[in-house]
């Protein structure tokens, strides 16, 4: 058996968090490979670093693409191996004409879930401007959705499984940059990364508008480390690269900001 209440201490999601305790459990018992449904990317952040020190386990996030946000998580004991081929997804195809009503993200969604589903059986969904838009759900709800997705907005549409290889998944845009600091802060870092001044940052901080590896941080002085992931929300993401001291002991710093 895991350890429960350690696990669970001042988690935020309690519930989330007790049932992938009860699959981890599972996956121990039987000796197979139980998957999660969709996790956002904070849940994920915080599964791994609750579940990261019990040597018994493993898990492997997948969501289709290697840019996926959403994603399920395979967990399988140590000794049994963990390919993404184990996690079963289905891709959608959701088409109508949107040259006279676009729809966003969230009426995409919405009308998913319009339908009855839940979001947790929901992964990423990939606009593609007039054309309509591709989701990607578990499998056992793709005929369902088929049926029963008629309309996005104003919009008829027809659903249709596809493969994930047909995904139209467009490249993130990406910045690469140096900068070099006296610190490792986080509003120093995150000032120089999305072209703002260190105030401007500092108060965002503050606000809770950023988050370091999806958890909000509040603290200007949080000290980052290569490998790091600062979102601030609406001006996109920054990735923390290889840090090396300089011979004045200052830090140069690796950024590659998603835009």
């Amino acid at each position: 058996m895991l350890p429960r209440e350690a696990l669970l201490k001042g988690a935020p999601d309690r519930e989330a968090i007790a049932r992938v305790i009860d699959q981890a459990e599972q996956a121990l018992r039987t000796w197979e490979v139980v998957v999660t449904d969709f996790c956002a990317p904070p849940l994920i952040a915080e599964i791994q670093a609750r579940f990261g020190t019990l040597t018994e386990l493993h898990f492997l996030p997948w969501g289709g693409y290697p840019q996926a946000e959403r994603q399920r998580l395979a967990i399988a004991r140590a000794e049994i191996p963990l390919e993404t081929e184990q996690i079963p997804l289905t891709a959608l195809d959701v088409a109508g004409n949107f040259l006279f009503d676009p729809a966003s993200h969230r009426d995409f969604l919405g009308a998913l879930l319009g339908t009855g589903l839940v979001r947790e059986k929901v992964g990423d969904i990939i606009l593609l401007g007039e054309r309509g838009a591709q989701a990607i759900v578990v499998p056992e709800v793709a005929e369902f959705v088929s049926l029963h997705l008629n309309q996005v907005r104003t919009v008829p549409v027809k659903a249709k499984a596809i493969t994930l290889e047909e995904l139209k998944i467009r490249p993130p845009k990406t910045k690469e940059m140096t900068t070099v600091e006296a610190s490792l802060r986080l509003d120093a870092i995150a000032s120089a990364g999305f072209g703002l001044s260190r105030s401007k940052m500092a108060d965002a901080v503050n606000q809770g508008n950023v988050q370091v590896n999806w958890k909000p941080i509040t603290q200007s002085s949080y000290a980052l480390k290569a490998g790091d992931l600062v979102t601030y929300r609406g001006k996109g993401r920054l990735e923390i690269g290889e840090i090396t001291v300089t011979k004045k002991e200052r830090y140069r710093i690796q950024l590659t900001r998603y835009i």
